[in-house]
């Protein structure tokens, strides 16, 4: 007990109490400052880190206006094709009518028909050519053009005196039309070669 009685008093020497000294506190000036450069750091990686999610999120919502942009534009390119070749079918299904006042035209004229039949098939042709040309419709050039395959395909060839008749078309077998700039159907010609 002697012995415990000893370090309670060697403890009470030492003790800062006894000396007149209080503990230290870490929470000091240097303490202090240390802390709020921690809070600074820590608040410097949050803004980073916002920074990062709204470039993110900035990043995708430009993508998604960009990619809604080429819809729109790609629908409404779809639709004015739609629409320009909306008639394409009923218009081939009448060229074979047109192509019968052609002939009866041109049979009547060979004929020396009476001259009003001529005039009535006249104006039906004219008539109709004219509901087709507002609707897109155009005649393929090709009597006397060179042979162009874009426009034009060849049936036949015949051999021509003149070299300036080679590879140009020398007859129509049936004529070639375009519905708004598109071939809807090739022009039939003969070549001479």
């Amino acid at each position: 007990m002697k012995e415990e009685k000893d370090i309670e008093q060697k403890e009470e020497k030492v003790s800062p109490e006894s000396a007149g000294e209080t503990p230290q506190d870490n929470t000091g000036e240097g303490g202090q400052q240390q802390e709020a450069q921690e809070e600074v750091a820590q608040e410097d990686e949050a803004v980073k880190a916002l920074e990062a999610r709204v470039a993110e999120v900035n990043d995708k919502y430009i993508r998604l206006a960009a990619e809604f942009d080429n819809y729109r534009r790609r629908t409404a390119r779809e639709r004015l094709e739609l629409i320009s070749t909306a008639g394409e079918d009923i218009i081939k299904g009448m060229l074979p009518v047109l192509d019968d006042c052609e002939r009866a035209l041109q049979v009547l004229r060979e004929s020396n028909a009476d001259k009003s039949a001529v005039e009535g098939t006249e104006l039906i042709y004219s008539k109709l050519m004219a509901y087709l040309k507002g609707r897109g419709l155009s005649v393929i050039e090709a009597l006397g053009q060179e042979l162009d395959t874009d426009f034009h395909e060849a049936v036949a060839q015949l051999p021509v005196q003149e070299k300036k008749q080679k590879n140009r078309i020398v007859d129509v077998i049936q004529q070639g039309y375009k519905l708004n700039d598109k071939v809807i159907r090739f022009a039939k010609v003969v070549v001479g070669v």
